[in-house]
């Protein structure tokens, strides 16, 4: 899946640019790279949650550890 995330941001850094201005090619790179940034990241949630969930798991499994004691 990253392979052509890199391949999309390339076409999009290509394409702006081309692009006939400054701000036209900004536009154009935020334009094409916004919505694959939210793909990518709707894409990891699953992983987010299965982390988070071994974690939590984890914790729960380790007894608390003793306060540090004061002199």
């Amino acid at each position: 899946m990253y392979i052509a995330a890199i391949a999309w941001i390339y076409v999009a850094l290509m394409a702006a640019v081309g692009a006939q201005s400054v701000v036209g090619g900004v536009m154009t790179f935020l334009g094409f790279t916004l919505p694959l940034a939210l793909v990518l990241w709707l894409a990891g949630t699953g992983a987010r949650r299965r982390r988070r969930a071994e974690r939590e798991a984890k914790e729960a499994l380790t007894p608390p550890q003793d306060p540090p004691q004061s002199r």
